[in-house]
C-alpha cells in the first residue's frame, strides 16, 4: 500500500481563536518535485446537460458554479485546498484504511475538494455535494504524476465556513462526519473520527458488519473499525502544536504552526515536501470579508503568505499559474504520465533562487529571510486593518491584491 504523506490541516474557533474569527490552515505534503499553482475561477453559468472534465473522468455539470480560489498540483483538475466566494474552505488528506483504495480511475479526493467548493455555499452543503458524488462516481486513481506505480488513497476532508466545520472521512463510498463549532481540530493522513459521529452513510455500519470488522455489540468507533491493523500512529503532534498555544490563535499563530519543522507539521523529508500552504481567516461577523493567504511555493518556512479576497473583479495571476499543455498534457493521455513536462510557473522559478540562497549562504540567507518576513508582515498588517475597519471594503482596492503581492515577490527575488 502506498504511504500517505503526512499533511496536516487545522481549524480554530472562538474563543480559542481571536476576535470572533475562524482560522483555517493547511500544509500540503506532496512529492518533492511537484509544482503547485494558485488559480482563481470566477462564478459561471453552464448549459443544461453539459459535462465537467475532472482529473480522470467527466461528470454532469451543475447549472451554476461559485467563484473559487485553489492551490493544486499543476497536473490535475481538482485542488489540495481552497476557498469559495461564500467563505467555505476545504482541504483534503490522503489516508490509508483497512480497505485499499481503488486504482480504477474515478474521482480523486482532490477533485472532490474543488467540486465541493464550486457547488456548496455552506460547509454542510459542500459535505452533501461530496458524499453524493462519492455515491455516484466513487473515488480512485493515481494521486501522483507517476507512470511507474499507482498511488491510490482514501480521502478525509476538513470543510469549514464562518459558523461550523465538518470533518468528513471516507472509505470507498462509505463515510462518517463530525460537526465542530468550538475549540481546535486537526486532521492528518489517518482516520480520526471515533464514536462522535453526526452524519454517516446509511449503510456504513451494516457494511462494516458484512466485512466482519464490527460485530454490532460494542459501541461503533469509526477509526477503530476502518483503520489498517498496523496504523498506530497518531496525528497528535500537529494537534498538540496548535493546542499548546497559550495565546488566542491568530493568522500569525497558524502560519507559525505550519512553518514548524520540529513538530513534523512542516514536512521536508527525502520523498515529501510541503509543496504549498494556505491560511484562511473567516470572520463570524458576515459583514467582514474572508481573507485567504496562499504561498504558491514550497516550504512555508521559506515562503511568503500572500492575501487574496473575493470581489467581483479579481485580477488573474498568470505568474502563479503553471504552463498549460492542453490535450498534449501527458497527464491527459493514456497511458498516463509517460513524460514529465516542466510545470514551474514564474513565481516558483523566482522562489527556487530564494530557496537556494536560504539553504547555502548563511549571512545572505538570514538577510533574505528577514526581508521576506518583512514583506509578509506588511500584507498581514494591511489585512488586519481591513478586518478591524468599520468602513465597507472597497472592491477596487483589493481586486488585484494577490496579483500585486506575487508581482512584488518576484521582483524582490530578481
Amino acid at each position: 500500500m502506498a504511504v500517505a504523506p503526512p499533511s496536516y490541516c487545522f481549524v480554530a474557533f472562538p474563543p480559542r481563536a481571536k476576535d470572533g474569527l475562524v482560522v483555517f490552515g493547511k500544509n500540503s505534503a506532496r512529492p518533492r518535485d511537484e509544482v503547485q499553482e494558485v488559480v482563481y475561477f470566477s462564478a459561471a453559468d453552464h448549459e443544461p446537460e453539459s459535462k465537467v472534465e475532472c482529473t480522470y473522468i467527466s461528470i454532469n455539470q451543475v447549472p451554476r458554479t461559485h467563484a473559487i480560489v485553489i492551490s493544486r498540483p499543476a497536473w490535475l483538475w481538482g485542488a489540495e485546498m481552497g476557498a469559495n466566494e461564500h467563505g467555505v474552505c476545504i482541504a483534503n488528506e490522503a489516508i490509508n484504511a483497512r480497505e485499499p483504495a481503488a486504482e480504477t480511475e474515478a474521482l480523486l479526493g482532490m477533485d472532490l475538494v474543488r467540486l465541493g467548493l464550486e457547488r456548496g455555499a455552506t460547509a454542510k452543503e459542500a459535505l452533501d455535494v461530496i458524499v453524493a458524488l462519492l455515491e455516484e462516481h466513487g473515488q480512485g486513481g493515481n494521486y501522483y504524476e507517476d507512470a511507474n506505480s499507482c498511488h491510490s488513497f482514501q480521502s478525509a476532508f476538513l470543510i469549514v465556513d464562518r459558523e461550523e466545520a465538518w470533518v468528513l472521512e471516507t472509505v470507498g463510498k462509505y463515510w462518517a462526519a463530525e460537526k465542530i463549532t468550538e475549540g481546535v481540530k486537526c486532521i492528518c493522513n489517518q482516520l480520526s473520527l471515533t464514536t462522535k459521529i453526526d452524519a454517516e452513510h446509511p449503510e456504513l455500519r451494516s457494511y462494516a458488519q458484512s466485512q466482519g470488522w464490527w460485530m454490532g455489540e460494542d459501541e461503533f468507533n469509526f477509526s477503530e473499525v476502518f483503520s489498517p491493523a498496523d496504523d498506530h500512529l497518531t496525528c497528535c503532534s500537529g494537534r498538540d502544536t496548535l493546542e499548546k498555544q497559550e495565546e488566542s490563535i491568530t493568522v500569525q499563530t497558524m502560519i507559525d504552526v505550519l512553518r514548524d519543522k520540529a513538530s513534523g507539521v512542516c514536512v521536508d523529508s527525502e520523498s515529501f515536501l510541503t509543496t504549498a500552504s494556505v491560511v484562511s481567516v473567516l470572520p463570524q461577523n458576515g459583514s467582514s470579508p474572508c481573507i485567504h493567504y496562499f504561498t504558491g511555493t514550497p516550504d512555508p518556512s521559506r515562503s511568503i503568505f500572500k492575501p487574496f479576497i473575493f470581489v467581483d473583479d479579481v485580477k488573474l495571476v498568470p505568474k502563479a499559474q503553471s504552463p498549460c499543455f492542453g490535450d498534449d498534457d501527458p497527464a491527459k493521455k493514456e497511458p498516463r504520465f509517460q513524460e514529465k513536462p516542466d510545470r514551474r510557473h514564474e513565481l516558483y522559478k523566482a522562489h527556487e533562487w530564494a530557496r537556494a540562497v536560504l539553504e547555502s549562504d548563511e549571512e545572505q540567507g538570514q538577510k533574505l529571510r528577514k526581508t521576506m518576513l518583512e514583506l509578509e508582515k506588511q500584507g498581514l498588517e494591511a489585512m488586519e486593518e481591513i478586518l478591524t475597519s468599520s468602513d465597507p471594503l472597497d472592491p477596487t482596492e483589493v481586486g488585484d491584491l494577490f496579483y500585486d503581492c506575487v508581482d512584488t515577490e518576484i521582483k524582490f527575488f530578481k
